[in-house]
């Protein structure tokens, strides 16, 4: 796998990640835990990018 497909990739999970937070946080009934959780997945995300990006 290249750096670039392995980014995209990354990419890709990070806009998953985005969509259903937006999803959990507009439905009422929503988890606090499970925004966190969301949150700290997508900071993963993004940092493991920028480390590939300097790379």
């Amino acid at each position: 796998m290249t750096v670039q497909t392995h980014l995209a990739a990354l990419e890709e999970k990070h806009s998953a990640l985005e969509r259903r937070l937006q999803n959990v946080m507009s439905s009422p009934s929503s988890h606090d835990d499970e925004i966190v959780d969301i949150k700290r997945r997508k900071l993963q995300l993004k940092d493991e990018m920028e480390r590939l990006q300097q790379n």
